[in-house]
């Protein structure tokens, strides 16, 4: 649904990655070989702009002590990256309208057991399911 140069510029595109991502083989490469730190912390600013709840997830998805001392994420991490910035850029393209997809990435939705898509997104099954949301939203298909 989303293509993965929309994916890199949530990750804060190619100031941030110091690469260009054009197809879904450079974005694959770039999260194999390890995501700049700064990465992780872009994507989460697309959703939320005060520092305590960008700090609060990019904790959640690295331990803080291992994101100060680091400057490239692990394999593992950037994969973690990589989906969060995919949920986003799909919400981002569903709602055309930053400031709509971040408020329905950080509201309760029944469809996903009351959870925030972005609290959903946190692993692989819960991402694939906040994706299957939007796609029956972009193609107004029923819940």
């Amino acid at each position: 649904m989303v293509n993965a140069d929309k994916v890199a510029v949530v990750m804060g595109g190619v100031m941030t990655l110091k690469t260009t991502v054009i197809s879904t083989r450079d974005l694959a490469k770039a999260v194999t070989s390890g995501l700049p730190k700064q990465s992780l912390k872009r994507t989460v600013q697309r959703v939320f702009s005060e520092p305590k709840q960008v700090n609060e997830l990019v904790y959640k998805l690295v331990p803080e002590a291992t994101y100060k001392r680091r400057t490239r994420l692990t394999q593992g991490e950037s994969e973690k990256t990589e989906r969060l910035a995919r949920v986003i850029a799909a919400a981002e393209h569903v709602w055309e309208d930053d400031q709509a997809a971040r408020l329905w990435l950080t509201t309760s939705h029944p469809e996903l057991g009351d959870q925030t898509p972005v609290d959903c997104a946190m692993s692989e099954l819960g991402a694939r399911e906040v994706e299957e949301l939007l796609d029956k939203l972009f193609y107004g298909l029923p819940s």
